[in-house]
């Protein structure tokens, strides 16, 4: 008998290979990936089907485009997505703080 996961079709294994992958999407503007700064709150993955909630750094970033369809299209390239849903937003607002520790303390924060 499968377990939950596997009976609606998520793996943790897959939702961690999505975030491995979103580590390729970088912020133009400060070179570093958005999982490291803290841009992806959450990865579910579920009959294929792979959301994932991030924010930006600011309402306005410029390259907010660039880094959502970038997000989209390296969720989309794992094996057993076949799509990738992003959904943008506000709340809870980023932060410096949400950078991993070990990159922030490389960029003196």
């Amino acid at each position: 008998m499968g377990s939950a996961d596997e009976a609606s079709g998520a793996t943790p294994e897959i939702e961690e290979q999505v975030r491995t992958a979103l580590r390729s999407v970088t912020d133009p503007e400060l070179g570093i990936n958005i999982v490291d700064l803290g841009l992806v709150y959450d990865v579910e993955v579920e009959e294929g089907e792979a959301k994932v909630t991030m924010t930006l750094t600011s309402p306005g970033c410029p390259a907010g485009g660039q880094i959502l369809g970038g997000a989209k299209d390296a969720a989309e390239s794992v094996d057993g997505v076949e799509e990738a849903v992003v959904s943008l937003v506000w709340k809870p607002f980023w932060t410096p703080e949400r950078i991993d520790p070990a990159v922030r303390a490389m960029m003196g924060f």
